[in-house]
């Protein structure tokens, strides 16, 4: 037996040998999160900056350069924007360097970019980005109104001279005097709980609860106009009344509409024209020359109805917006209608 006893305390491993062997083991796996955390790249800009499809599948610009020209116009001041957490706890409000520390400000750029390009929810952007999701919800408000006040600030209602100079040949040789082509569009919304402001927002158009807002462009195709959004059940006709698209209409400019724009009464206000197709009336069939003029007006009328498309190829507007957006959405939805023009090289 004495002997068995050896044997065995011999065959045990020392304490030694069992710390050597769990370095050794502790090394190999130090090795193997090395290499996952290589495979696994942070999901930022940075990480798709060589793919210009993605670029454009998260971003909706083209290229990766194009992304960075826009970020270097509004990167001067941002990391001195007031943080939306500021205005909630309705503090002294300074001008103090905007931070999430995870997330450069680069990155929180795009993922507002991510959330209306694509209309990720924020659980999702959240999971993606590593941040909680109180974070996602106040860098996507903070990046709403900065962008509002920053894009809203350049002059994008272009004078006279540089209107005729860019003008097309189909508009010059039918209606040169042609300054913008106006068309509303509506957002559909989630329906409010109070009957009042459901009447308010109800589109009898739509069939459903929207916000509505006036678009402009110019004869070459840039958006040169963004109103506010108004509740749904608004006309056209009020929507450019208090739009201020008067205030920046002059002396004989022509303002081409569709059917639904009585607003003649208020062009004549401002000394404008009225391009509009020609009404039936009481008459059995229309003449040559408005048959002409209806078709000449569509093809190019078109044109806005086209810019507006592109405008909501952000899809964040692609299902009802819910209720709890509605303090961002009118800052949501113009910053979209300006990044078009950045999109498209129109500024």
């Amino acid at each position: 037996m004495p002997s068995e006893e050896h044997d065995y305390c011999r065959q045990a491993p020392s304490l030694e040998e069992d710390l050597e062997a769990m370095k050794i083991h502790i090394s190999k796996l130090e090795e193997k999160v090395q290499l996952l955390e290589k495979k696994v790249e942070k999901f930022g800009i940075e990480r798709f900056s060589k793919d210009p499809n993605l670029i454009n599948f998260y971003t909706g610009f083209s290229t990766y350069d194009i992304f960075c020209a826009v970020y270097n116009v509004v990167e001067p001041t941002a990391s001195n924007m007031i943080r939306w957490s500021q205005v909630q706890r309705n503090k002294n409000i300074v001008c103090n360097p905007f931070r999430e520390e995870s997330l450069s400000i680069v990155d929180q750029f795009f993922m507002f970019l991510c959330r209306i390009r694509q209309g990720f929810f924020e659980e999702d952007l959240a999971q993606r980005f590593c941040v909680s999701q109180s974070t996602v919800s106040r860098i996507i408000i903070t990046w709403s109104n900065y962008l509002y006040c920053i894009l809203g600030c350049l002059p994008i209602w272009p004078d006279l001279d540089i209107v005729k100079q860019n003008m097309p040949e189909c508009f010059k040789t039918t209606f040169p005097n042609t300054r913008v082509i106006l068309d509303c569009t509506e957002i559909r919304v989630q329906t409010p709980s109070a009957k009042v402001l459901n009447s308010q927002s109800y589109s009898n158009y739509k069939s459903h609860t929207t916000f509505k807002g006036l678009i402009g462009i110019t004869p070459h195709g840039a958006v040169c106009f963004v109103s506010r959004l108004f509740t749904g059940n608004i006309s056209d006709k009020d929507v450019t009344q208090r739009s201020g698209i008067l205030d920046l209409l002059e002396q004989g400019d022509d303002v081409m509409v569709d059917k639904g724009f009585l607003i003649q009464d208020l062009l004549d206000s401002v000394g404008a024209h009225l391009i509009i197709p020609p009404f039936l009336g009481n008459k059995v069939k229309f003449s040559k020359d408005e048959v002409t003029k209806t078709q000449q007006i569509a093809r190019l009328r078109i044109h806005v109805e086209r810019a507006i498309r592109r405008c909501k190829e952000y899809h964040i507007f692609d299902n009802v917006l819910p209720l709890s957006v509605a303090g961002t959405v009118n800052q949501i939805w113009s910053v979209c209608c300006l990044l078009k023009n950045f999109k498209e090289k129109l500024f």
